[in-house]
């Protein structure tokens, strides 16, 4: 007999209805022998972190930075526009993507090489490095999937979970996702301001500047550098430049948007309550990691301008590992997925984008009353 309970349509659940006790597909010690077969893929591959690592890091470096001169260089030929405004968003996307949401998750620390550091790299955004990596780093990879803990679950703005309550403000749903995602560089440096404790009075104003600060000194310097500096140093193409450093941020922020929700929000991505997830042991963590996430098939290229977030979740099991592991990790992980019963939800990214944009335009609209728990969870806890 199986150890996973499956609905009706043959997919594993999460966890039983939300009227029964909160069990897992997986008894304690098979959760626990689950963590100790993950944890040791990961001591697997920090033993065997090297040369060729490090060599990988710096390539990438070396290739965002061509890309960076390359298309500065060619702003100062108006016909080469296109293809100025296509080298700069390539060189964005790998900074922000490979490079740095990945050297300030620390996965190059051992690297001993202070410009690739977690604590004194900065990425080239407007959100700030060390408000990030705590909203990051320490809130949404401790808490990832909780309600009501992981503030990465539509981001403040948007309705991402049916268990999210539904207010009139939700009618706007697939408005604010396109909003965000042109804007995500923004909407992630304001994300750390927690504008809903605001409101209700969990932090007062004075808390809200001592964040705010940072990413007021971190904005500033971004709209300087691209919105000023740089188009100025073109001179008499000055318009033409602001807009082509405009573009490549659009076209940057559109495919972050993308792969991270592609990442935490297509079907099959499971949440979580707080009361599921006390007294977590690291198996259980290890569990809630896997089904809260998903990942994208695709090729080398594709996988290194994604940052390798292609495989969410292999990023959100061993975070600090260096991304470019996490395609061989991959190879292990599902087959531990298929030993113990439980789904790996990987595809396409059109088919996993599909799912994002329908569960978005979905949740802008109540939602309907949940039935009666189905024969299989019943009968698993019965059992159970």
């Amino acid at each position: 007999m199986s150890n996973t309970m499956t609905t009706k349509s043959g997919k594993p659940r999460a966890t039983v209805a939300a009227s029964d006790p909160k069990i897992p597909n997986l008894t304690a010690e098979q959760l626990e022998e689950f963590g100790d077969e993950l944890d040791a893929i990961r001591q697997r591959i920090l033993a065997d972190l090297g040369e060729e690592d490090a060599a990988y890091i710096r390539k990438i470096v070396k290739r965002q930075q061509q890309f960076e001169i390359a298309g500065r260089a060619l702003f100062y030929l108006p016909p080469a526009w296109p293809l100025a405004v296509a080298a700069l968003s390539v060189s964005k996307i790998l900074e922000n993507m490979e490079i740095g949401h990945n050297v300030m998750h620390g996965q190059y620390d051992w690297m001993g090489d202070p410009k690739l550091n977690s604590r004194i790299y900065d990425w080239d955004t407007m959100a700030p490095g060390e408000n990030w990596k705590y909203g990051h780093n320490y809130i949404h990879h401790t808490y990832t999937n909780i309600l009501g803990k992981d503030r990465d679950i539509g981001y403040g703005i948007l309705r991402m979970d049916e268990d999210q309550k539904w207010r009139p403000y939700y009618l706007g749903n697939p408005l604010y996702a396109v909003l965000l995602m042109l804007f995500f560089e923004e909407g992630v440096a304001l994300h750390d301001l927690e504008v809903e404790k605001i409101k209700t009075g969990e932090r007062s104003w004075a808390e809200t500047k001592k964040v705010g600060r940072p990413i007021i000194r971190k904005v500033s310097k971004q709209v300087l550098k691209d919105y000023l500096l740089f188009p100025a140093l073109t001179g008499p193409f000055f318009l033409s430049t602001l807009a082509g450093n405009a573009v490549a941020n659009i076209v940057r922020n559109i495919w972050a948007f993308n792969i991270i929700f592609c990442g935490h929000f297509p079907a099959g991505v499971a949440t979580f309550t707080e009361e599921e997830c006390e007294n977590e042991t690291r198996g259980h963590w290890y569990y809630r990691q896997l089904l809260g996430s998903a990942n994208i098939t695709g090729g080398k290229l594709f996988h290194i301008l994604s940052g390798n977030l292609s495989h969410q979740i292999e990023h959100h099991l061993y975070p600090d590992i260096p991304a470019r592991r996490y395609p061989e990790a991959a190879v292990e992980v599902k087959a531990l997925c298929e030993k113990y019963g439980i789904e790996y939800n990987t595809g396409r990214l059109s088919k996993q984008l599909f799912t994002v944009a329908r569960k978005i335009c979905r949740l802008a609209l109540p939602t309907r009353a949940k039935s009666a728990p189905e024969p299989e969870a019943a009968e698993y806890v019965e059992a159970a």
